[in-house]
């Protein structure tokens, strides 16, 4: 076993590795950018080493830095995380080159599977089902829609170096073919510096189930299979295993699938085989086919782990130092069901648009498994992943796993940032995501639903007057006593631009009259802890101007001081950027008139490109942007003429 490795990445995956490391007796090193400084993850490790600026480009992209790290730390071998350099073929040369050991697959099996097109042709030799569509080379416009006619509409468009749902477009009819794959093209050479595109059918019912395969680089186990179907934007949302309404005689030809296509490219280590399964008419057996094969560590190995009972993460380390493969296929348990949950720092009813800001409090429940690489007080900046958490959940049946991640999620505390938090606890008490009813169309075909803002309720409302006011804490000497602090106290707060105007009256010491619009509330103390009329307090913090009650997964609002109160109005005349991000097109110029809905602008941020439209028909006034320029959140890009102006 090696003394000491290092691990090229960052966030909750290199605490994972770290976790695991330790308790092997196994030495860490952890990298770091300027951005990563005081991270969770450096104060894990043994040792930390800078290795550059925020960029990716310049810090944990850069393989030199990575390895020099490692030689001059006393590192035998690099564990790779995932994302950054986990599947770059020419790191784990390079890194192989130096002396070190690559704790994964071969480059040769990277580079087999990095490519959609000619894995899929792999796949086909090795008796591997696959989607009908084009992986040919020829990339030419009017060859490629061709094909899709050919092969029939709805199509997918898929980035042939892609993954994460980057360079990927549904297309639904013909006239919409062209603009599409143009689009699909731009954010493929952007994400992956590789335009080339494939086309497959598009399964009308479609479910993503994948399976763990873990190879010694002769032979290869599976650990069974993952579901993944509950997806936005072609990333995964909720992932559970085993798969809702699998069956043995599926798994088994899943199962023997997965391990022909590892063991057809000599695979070692860690991997997932992933397949597009037609759920239309149950599952069956003749009903998979093959998508991609992921030569790494999957995001979702928790819910592996969980039901097998096993660390993926020390296979990983004992294979790679020279070990066979712990486990035979017959030794390898399946036990109970579990769920992971991806916790975002993300603005849903925005369209799921990543987001930054400071975590101003941060908890995470007893009971479940939070994999995360960030504490309160940390910043999510705009340089990397915007993830803040896996919450994992497991149970003797997927009911009682489904209900403890309900629960894990209704007890999650975050404050500061916006996140996807109520997004999930939606999902998790979804009535066909409960029934085992899944597919990759639900969240889309229910988003109204699964984003509905909850009623304010007096009893939350009355509970942030008293965190505004500073009262929902212990009983002082003072508190009660008219000479120090007055009987009756006015607050304004605001949500979702209502101001809401309470009154606070002191009814003695543990007793407080709160007045609200419409309503009464009386709140009583009772030992250390608040009832509001008679209900326990769910629990809040105060952090600047803002308070959030950790009720319906968690309930913000702002504290107005009348005397700095500023008015703030926003206009459809200026497109503004809505996080930082580089201008990666502009698409329109002064004097050009467009139309509502036209995309004027594309912003590149958190990995991904993100339209930006007019929210009016006019003419563009002037450009204060160009290409490739940063911007802050909020940074005025483009601005429309306001009416009346062509003419004066």
């Amino acid at each position: 076993m090696f003394d000491r490795i290092l691990i090229a990445n960052r966030g909750e995956i290199a605490c994972r590795v770290i976790e695991t490391a330790r308790r092997m007796g196994v030495g860490t090193v952890a990298v770091y950018s300027d951005a990563d400084r005081d991270a969770r993850h450096v104060a894990l490790a043994d040792r930390a080493v800078h290795i550059g600026p925020p960029a990716p480009s310049e810090s944990y992209l850069d393989g030199e830095r990575i390895i020099e790290a490692a030689l001059s730390s006393g590192a035998e071998a690099i564990h790779p995380g995932y994302g950054f350099l986990s599947e770059n073929p020419d790191f784990v040369e390079a890194v192989e080159a130096a002396g070190l050991t690559f704790i994964g697959p071969s480059a040769d099996a990277i580079r087999r599977m990095g490519l959609k097109d000619a894995a899929k042709a792999l796949m086909e030799e090795a008796g591997v089902p696959v989607v009908p569509g084009y992986h040919g080379a020829d990339q030419d416009d009017a060859l490629l829609a061709r094909e899709a006619g050919r092969i029939g509409y709805p199509v997918l468009i898929k980035a042939v170096a892609g993954g994460g749902g980057k360079g990927m477009r549904k297309v639904e009819a013909e006239g919409d073919f062209a603009e599409a794959l143009a689009s699909a093209r731009a954010e493929a050479k952007g994400a992956f510096g590789n335009a080339a595109v494939l086309i497959e059918k598009f399964v009308t019912k479609p479910r993503h189930i994948e399976v763990q395969v873990f190879g010694d680089g002769t032979s290869a186990v599976h650990l069974y299979e993952r579901d993944c179907s509950l997806q936005r934007r072609h990333q995964k949302v909720i992932e559970e295993a085993p798969a809702p309404g699998m069956t043995p005689e599926m798994r088994a030809a899943m199962g023997a699938a997965a391990v022909r296509a590892a063991e057809a490219i000599g695979y070692k280590g860690a991997g997932t085989v992933e397949f597009i399964v037609d759920g239309s008419g149950g599952l069956s057996p003749d009903g998979f086919f093959f998508m991609e094969m992921n030569t790494r560590l999957q995001v979702e190995h928790p819910v592996t782990e969980a039901v097998t009972g096993l660390d993926l993460v020390e296979w990983q380390l004992r294979v790679a130092a020279g070990a066979p493969l712990p486990l035979g296929q017959e030794e390898i348990p399946l036990q109970g069901h579990a769920f992971e949950a991806r916790l975002y720092a993300e603005d849903v009813p925005k369209g799921f648009l990543p987001a930054t800001g400071r975590l101003d409090h941060l908890r995470f429940p007893e009971g479940a498994r939070s994999d995360t690489g960030v504490r309160s007080g940390d910043v999510i900046t705009p340089y990397y992943d915007p993830m803040i958490a896996k919450i994992v959940t497991q149970g003797p049946t997927r009911a009682i796993a489904l209900r403890r991640l309900a629960r894990a999620l209704s007890e999650t505390e975050v404050a500061g940032t916006v996140t996807n938090l109520a997004f999930l606890g939606a999902l998790a008490a979804h009535r066909g995501f409960a029934a085992g009813d899944v597919d990759t169309g639900l969240i889309d075909r229910d988003l109204e639903a699964l984003t509905e803002v909850p009623e304010l309720a007096a009893a939350h409302l009355a509970e942030a007057a008293l965190i505004a006011a500073g009262l929902d804490g212990p009983a002082t000497p003072q508190q009660g006593f008219a000479l120090w602090q007055p009987l009756s106290q006015r607050l304004v707060l605001k949500r979702g631009g209502e101001d809401l105007v309470v009154y606070l009256r002191a009814r003695g010491a543990d007793r407080i009259e709160v007045e609200l619009p419409g309503a009464t509330v009386l709140a009583e103390r009772h030992g250390h802890a608040w009832r509001f009329d008679g209900m326990p307090a769910q629990g809040g913090v105060r952090h600047g101007e803002r308070i959030t009650v950790f009720a319906h997964h968690g309930i913000g609002l702002e504290v107005v001081d009348p005397l700095a109160r500023a008015a703030a109005a926003h206009s459809a005349d200026v497109i503004e950027a809505p996080m930082p991000g580089r201008v990666a097109q502009v698409l329109v110029a002064a004097g050009d008139a467009v139309e509502a809905g036209q995309r004027l602008a594309v912003l590149e941020a958190m990995k991904m490109e993100h339209g930006l439209k007019a929210g009016r028909a006019g003419t563009v006034a002037e450009v204060m942007v160009a290409e490739g320029d940063q911007v802050e959140a909020g940074a005025a890009l483009l601005r429309l003429e306001e009416d009346g102006e062509a003419a004066a």
